[in-house]
């Protein structure tokens, strides 16, 4: 994978700009949805859809590519907007989320839409599906696959038990990899997580079931760059990269606060949104304006 450049990375942030354009438009076109989370895992998406992963959108079974899971299926909208602007299907077909039999749900039905790798919605199993996947590569190909497997995580979901069963796992059999993120954003759909159930310290958890341990701003691509480059460097134990983020990012009214968690914007809301997006850079179209 080539390293990262000042062009390369002008692109890539280009690229999430355009990402948060298509989950704002996406949420307001299905009057439903989730809104912080998405914006705010759009620089960790566009990253890894056009730098970090191997993968083919116009052979989305390409046997060897690398997989990527959504355990926190809700944020659905940045993972169908990286993959439209990848070329996995129109950017045009974004405005059906949600919609009656649309390909896009509001949480990702693997069945229905070719690239995707799991369907999810019960939060905290993406971990364990990862884990399965990467222990089948391991009995089919051995321990020197160079295919990667990337477990995407909410933070609040750190509170289900079966996450911590997988890293159990993932550590004993040093599934090296195995590449986990935590969006660690800090809120959840009733609050902060730090009222509703405290994480932190979350570093120190997870070095001790015995995983390598990354932290990273998830907004800076020179970090999550080389957070992931150290990942692959690494072997023996799996990998946990703690990504912090701000919810909402790119648009100040929405950035930080819980409450986006779980709605979409309003009309009005959405082009004071896009308006701020497109004050930051990128192609941003919008019929809305």
């Amino acid at each position: 994978m080539a390293h990262l450049h000042d062009e390369k990375v002008r692109f890539l942030s280009e690229k999430a700009n355009a990402i948060r354009g298509s989950i704002i438009e996406a949420l307001l076109e299905a009057g439903s949805g989730h809104t912080a989370g998405p914006l705010g895992m759009a620089d960790i998406f566009s990253y890894l859809f056009f730098h970090a992963l191997k993968h083919d959108p116009k052979n989305p079974f390409w046997s060897e590519r690398d997989r990527l899971v959504l355990s926190n299926g809700h944020i659905a909208p940045v993972l169908y907007a990286a993959m439209a602007h990848a070329g996995y299907f129109p950017i045009e077909e974004l405005k059906t989320l949600r919609k009656f039999k649309s390909r896009l749900q509001g949480h990702p039905h693997r069945e229905w839409l070719p690239g995707l790798e799991t369907s999810s919605g019960p939060l905290g199993s993406g971990l364990s599906q990862a884990v399965g996947m990467a222990l089948a590569d391991r009995i089919d190909n051995g321990r020197t696959s160079r295919r990667y497997f990337y477990a995407l995580m909410s933070d609040g979901e750190q509170e289900c038990g079966e996450v911590w069963e997988a890293a159990q796992l993932a550590a004993r059999e040093e599934l090296h990899n195995l590449i986990a993120i935590i969006d660690r954003n800090y809120i959840q759909i009733d609050g902060y997580t730090e009222d509703v159930m405290p994480l932190d310290p979350l570093k120190e958890k997870w070095e001790a079931f015995n995983w390598h341990v990354i932290e990273v701003s998830g907004h800076d691509f020179a970090d999550i760059d080389a957070a992931v480059e150290q990942a692959k460097a690494v072997f023996g134990k799996p990998t946990l990269i703690i990504a912090y983020t701000v919810p909402g990012k790119g648009v100040p009214e929405f950035e930080g606060k819980y409450e986006w968690h779980g709605k979409p914007p309003s009309r009005e809301e959405a082009v004071r949104a896009l308006a701020e997006l497109r004050s930051l850079g990128g192609k941003i179209k919008s019929e809305h304006e």
